[in-house]
C-alpha cells in the first residue's frame, strides 16, 4: 500500500491540512482526479492506493493506513490537520481507521459509505457470485454493471472510461475478498457514537447500487459531531460528475481550512 499525490509535493514544513481519500472496491486511488484539481489550492492531498492482490482484512488495511498517514504528517509538520475522504469501500476503512487512531483525524468525508453492505443479504448473493464468474468474464460483465455504479450521462467519457478500466484492473478473486469484507464489516452504533470529530457524510439521491441516502440518515443519528449532504441526481461514483464539486460542499458545510 502507498499514498499517490496528484500535486506536487508542498514545503515540508508547511502547516497546510492533509487531505487523505481512500478508495472505493477499485482500490487504484485513481479516480479522485476530477475533485482533486479545485481541491489542492487547500489541501495536501493524498490518495491510497491498495495492490491489485491485497486481500487484507479490515485490520490490517486499517494498521497500514495509519501507518501511512502518520509517515506524512512526519514529513509535513506534526501539528497538520488530517482530513479523511473515505468513498464507498473507503468509507469503511475510513471509519475502521478512525475507530482503531481516532486522535489521528481531525475531520472525516464519507461519501456514500458502503457500511450498508452487510445489513441486506440480497446484496451478498454478489459475493457468491463472483467466486463463481470465470476471470475471462470477469472484464466483460464489468461492463454491463457500470451503470450501476454511476450515473454514466452525468460523467464526461473521460472519466466514465477511467472508472471501468479502475474496476477492470482488480482480479475477480479479489473483487470477491473485497465484498466478502463488506459483507462481514461491523460498527456498532456504540463505536459510532464515539467519533466526536466533525463528520460530513455525502450521499446519492439515486444511487443504484446502494440505499445511501438511507444508510447515511442511519450513520448521522450516532456521529455526536455531524452533517448529511444529498446529492440529488448523483450516483454511486459521485466525484466523477461533472456537476458535483466537492470544493464547493466543503465550503458550504465549513469543512475548508480556515485561511
Amino acid at each position: 500500500m502507498r499514498l499517490l499525490t496528484p500535486q506536487p509535493r508542498l514545503s515540508l514544513t508547511s502547516n497546510i491540512p492533509l487531505l487523505v481519500y481512500l478508495p472505493g472496491m477499485d482500490g487504484t486511488g485513481e479516480l479522485f482526479h476530477r475533485q482533486a484539481k479545485e481541491l489542492e489550492q487547500f489541501f495536501q492531498i493524498y490518495c491510497l492506493s491498495i495492490p491489485q492482490n491485497d486481500c487484507s482484512d479490515w485490520n490490517t488495511l486499517a494498521k497500514k493506513t495509519i501507518t501511512l498517514i502518520e509517515k506524512e504528517r512526519q514529513n509535513h509538520l506534526l501539528s497538520s490537520p488530517v482530513y479523511l475522504c473515505g468513498e464507498s469501500f473507503g468509507g469503511c476503512l475510513a471509519l475502521k481507521v478512525a475507530l482503531m487512531f481516532p486522535s489521528l483525524i481531525d475531520r472525516m468525508i464519507l461519501i456514500n459509505p458502503a457500511s450498508s453492505f452487510c445489513q441486506y443479504p440480497w446484496l451478498s448473493w454478489g459475493v457468491q457470485l463472483t467466486q463463481w464468474i470465470p476471470e475471462f468474464l470477469h472484464r466483460t460483465s464489468t461492463v454491463g454493471f457500470l451503470p450501476f455504479l454511476g450515473s454514466l450521462n452525468r460523467m464526461e467519457r473521460k472519466d466514465y472510461q477511467a472508472l471501468l478500466k479502475a474496476m477492470q484492473s482488480v482480479p475477480q478473486s479479489v473483487v470477491s475478498w473485497r465484498l466478502s469484507l463488506l459483507r462481514d464489516f461491523d460498527v456498532t452504533e456504540t463505536e459510532l457514537s464515539q467519533l466526536y470529530q466533525p463528520i460530513l457524510t455525502l450521499v446519492s439521491d439515486s444511487d443504484r447500487l446502494l440505499p445511501s441516502v438511507a444508510e447515511g440518515k442511519r450513520l448521522v443519528r450516532y456521529f455526536p459531531n455531524s452533517n448529511l449532504a444529498i446529492l440529488p441526481d448523483s450516483g454511486h461514483a459521485c466525484l466523477l460528475e461533472k456537476q458535483v464539486n466537492l470544493a464547493e460542499i466543503f465550503q458550504k458545510y465549513q469543512f475548508l481550512p480556515s485561511g
